[in-house]
């Protein structure tokens, strides 16, 4: 059991001899023990323990010494364990017994205890600096003190503040092939600490570990158990599907972590270690821009690998967002006045009333491109200016201005896709009732922001109509109405735009005929046909200019035949006088909001009503002067939840044996139905689950083809 303090209560001295003196300390270096007795003088009654232990030989080993316990456990490789000998490792942490010397057989899955305990000084568990002393695990402080509490901060700093590390963590998802045997997941420098890796899938992990010499060793993990690779030691367990290696460190080597294939299952590896901020800015002095008579000198920073003190490129420093450059500054220099000169020489120097000379640049350029993979190049032009006393600006050399990065002269642009022509479904009814007619479909020029825009090239627009066929004959009906009472049967079939509704494609929509405009006799009537589509987004319809529908427009007037007149004086003008007192108009309220979100429409309903028996009749009944006008409001104004709007499945990236579709997804909000106002928003603003980007297709396997050797 760990004891936090094992030192004697010295307060009970009563009956003690005095402490003796400390024993040889049990270790020569890493942290070792070492105690001192004293004796009980009444007999053995006294309180208190008569042994303390104190910590010693606490300066790290050598690299090449190794692990202690794993030292402890080669101790017995020439000694045969029921009658085989083996080469000894030590075990996983076993916290039940944690000072207990369990090995393990290198390669076998044979694991003995050894040895009840451990050598004094030997660690508990690889990643504490608690140790055992006389096979009981004590607690020691990172200051390597017993039970003083002090705590190691996760760069491994004794009571640090965790600055002079970073975290980092990541995941991968593997998909290796026998073409591509092997894949890096992740690169772990020298020093760093609490590393940990899980794996998900088949695949082996490697370790490649490079030395500060450049020895290179490579590890394959095929079965679980402590191994020391790099002079480090690490833990690995391996489950059916899974996979975990971990080690407390500091790295003794930089680790190059890598999959290798063993199956075609993909593997999802994730990882997290706490890195070492090995890399810091020195600041360093130009030359002198004058040998004498005064110049100026720039102060630069140089990015150095504090392990090595060699000087490295600057993206090694700005890897590591806690390194600041500093900011370059000019200075005097070679102040002293050139021997041929007069022997004076004055120089101005810079300050807040003499600012400092700084880059200028010119606008951008228009893009060479509008749009497509890519992008295309802006560039401007830059000049160092200096500003003299009277604020009249000049150009100088570059050199001046460099204590300020120079801006960038050439950047890319619009690299967005350009738009293209989106074809939605085909719509599910057929033009006629039967025989041969047509089916329509919405073909929009859709944006890289997922907006109805223009730009898209007439020539390549995909068509808008298709013939199709209904399996009905054609017949003229049969009735048993003479021939001669008949109007003449004019076209057949018979169209169906009466029924027409609108779709995801722009489509005329013809509203109702009007009442004929005579009573009797030839008349005419009349109706509005509007181009409308159906929006999926909110299942609305929305009205479209008549361009946008490409077919040919339905008819807007016909003619009508109400019987042959009989004339009877007088007659008709009372009619016409008892239908306004029989029929009015009635005011219905309005209709339901077109829209449910995004600022729908209601139109007024008024209905002719017949006032003897209050039931709706024809409106063609009521007088048509006195209509109240229609009345259109606005209604559910608020902009529409945002939703997930994606794009048509790329073609398949191969034939068969399993190939990948992709398709954009968009997190968009209309904001208005009427102006078609439709913006992309953050996807975090879309609740649902995001519709996936990927998905397998072509799951077959390829027919088998021959190959040349």
């Amino acid at each position: 059991q760990a004891s936090r303090t094992t030192r004697s209560d010295e307060d009970r001295d009563i009956g003690w001899d005095a402490w003796g003196s400390w024993s040889e300390c049990s270790r020569t270096c890493g942290g070792g023990a070492s105690y001192s007795l004293r004796r009980c003088l009444n007999g053995g009654s006294c309180g208190g323990k008569n042994i303390r232990y104190r910590t010693c030989s606490n300066r790290a080993c050598p690299a090449e010494s190794g692990d202690f316990r794993a030292q402890q456990c080669s101790a017995h490789n020439d000694i045969k364990y029921q009658g085989v000998t083996y080469d000894w490792s030590p075990s996983p942490y076993d916290p039940s017994a944690p000072c207990a010397l369990r090995c393990q057989a290198k390669g076998r899955s044979v694991s003995v205890e050894l040895a009840p305990k451990v050598l004094d000084g030997t660690r508990c568990r690889a990643d504490a600096f608690d140790m055992c002393i006389s096979g009981v695990c004590q607690e020691v402080g990172c200051d390597r003190q017993l039970g003083s509490g002090a705590r190691e901060d996760n760069c491994g700093v004794c009571g640090g503040d965790g600055s002079t590390c970073r975290l980092v963590r990541g995941q991968a998802l593997l998909h290796l092939t026998p073409e591509l045997p092997m894949r890096t997941v992740v690169e772990v420098p020298l020093g760093s600490r609490l590393f940990r890796l899980h794996a998900k899938g088949p695949n082996t992990i490697v370790i490649e570990a490079v030395s500060l010499k450049g020895r290179v060793d490579e590890t394959s993990l095929v079965s679980a158990g402590s191994f020391v690779i790099g002079n480090t030691s690490l833990d690995f367990q391996r489950g059916t599907d899974r996979q975990t290696l971990r080690t407390h460190g500091p790295l003794n080597a930089d680790f190059v972590i890598k999959a290798a294939y063993t199956s075609g299952k993909d593997t999802v590896v994730q990882f997290l270690f706490y890195q070492p901020i090995s890399h810091s800015e020195r600041d360093g002095l130009l030359p002198c821009s004058a040998t004498c008579g005064g110049g100026y000198q720039l102060n630069s920073a140089e990015c150095t690998d504090i392990r090595s003190n060699q000087t490295l490129p600057e993206h090694h420093c700005n890897s590591y967002p806690e390194n600041t450059k500093p900011t370059p500054k000019l200075k005097e220099c070679n102040m002293d006045p050139c021997p041929e000169s007069d022997g004076f020489k004055e120089v101005l120097p810079y300050d807040h009333f003499q600012p400092l000379p700084r880059w200028e640049q010119g606008p951008w350029t228009q893009c060479s491109a509008s749009c497509g993979q890519g992008g295309g190049w802006q560039v401007r032009s830059m000049l160092c200016m200096e500003e003299d006393m009277q604020g009249r600006f000049s150009q100088v050399d570059e050199w001046k201005c460099t204590h300020s990065p120079r801006p960038v002269t050439q950047q890319i642009c619009n690299t967005f896709a350009c738009p293209q022509w989106v074809a939605m479904e085909w719509s599910q009814q057929c033009t006629v009732t039967c025989g041969h007619g047509l089916r329509y479909r919405v073909v929009l020029c859709i944006d890289h922001r997922g907006q109805h825009v223009g730009g898209c090239g007439a020539s390549l627009k995909p068509h808008v109509k298709e013939d199709c066929l209904v399996p009905v004959a054609c017949h003229k009906p049969r009735d048993s109405v003479p021939v001669e009472a008949k109007v003449p049967w004019l076209k057949q079939p018979h169209q169906v735009e009466e029924q027409r509704s609108a779709t995801e494609d722009p489509t005329f929509v013809p509203g109702p005929w009007s009442a004929c405009s005579t009573t009797c006799g030839p008349g005419r009537q009349t109706r509005e046909v509007k181009c409308q589509v159906l929006l999926s987004f909110t299942k609305t319809e929305v009205d479209l200019p008549e361009e946008e529908c490409g077919e040919e427009r339905p008819r807007l007037l016909r003619p009508c035949n109400q019987g042959p007149c009989t004339k009877v004086p007088g007659l008709s003008v009372g009619l016409n006088m008892q239908a306004k007192e029989l029929y009015s108009w009635d005011d219905r309220g309005f209709t339901v909001c077109s829209a449910t979100c995004a600022a729908g429409k209601q139109t007024a309903v008024v209905r002719c009503v017949s006032r003897e028996q209050g039931e709706d009749v024809d409106d063609s009944l009521c007088d048509s002067s006195s209509k109240p006008p229609v009345i259109v409001r606005i209604c559910s104004p608020e902009p529409c939840p945002p939703r997930w709007e994606a794009t048509a499945w790329t073609s398949c990236s191969a034939s068969c044996g399993v190939g990948i579709q992709t398709r954009s997804v968009f997190c968009m909000r209309l904001m208005s139905v009427d102006q078609q106002d439709i913006v992309t928003v953050s996807e975090d603003e879309c609740r649902e689950f995001k519709p996936a980007i990927l998905q397998p297709c072509n799951q077959v396997d390829c027919p088998p083809a021959w190959e040349t050797e």
